[in-house]
């Protein structure tokens, strides 16, 4: 799967956060540079790259990236 910009960006902060962040820290860091940080997440659920409780992230979920690029 080819990322986009926005999907590389939090893939990237996640793993310079040892894979695994909350979401309200991560929506922080990611809005700054882009808008829709859920529907990023959710898309990157759905093709297994991270995982998170529920169908979209809520701000005390806990955001894990389970595959590496």
């Amino acid at each position: 799967m080819e990322l986009n910009e926005n999907e590389k960006f939090l893939v990237k902060t996640l793993q310079d956060n040892d894979g695994k962040m909350d979401y309200k820290q991560l929506n922080r860091i990611c809005g700054e540079k882009f808008e829709g940080v859920r529907l990023v997440l959710k898309k990157l659920k759905e093709n297994g790259i991270v995982q998170y409780d529920g169908v979209i992230p809520m701000f005390d979920s806990i955001i894990e990236l389970i595959k590496t690029f």
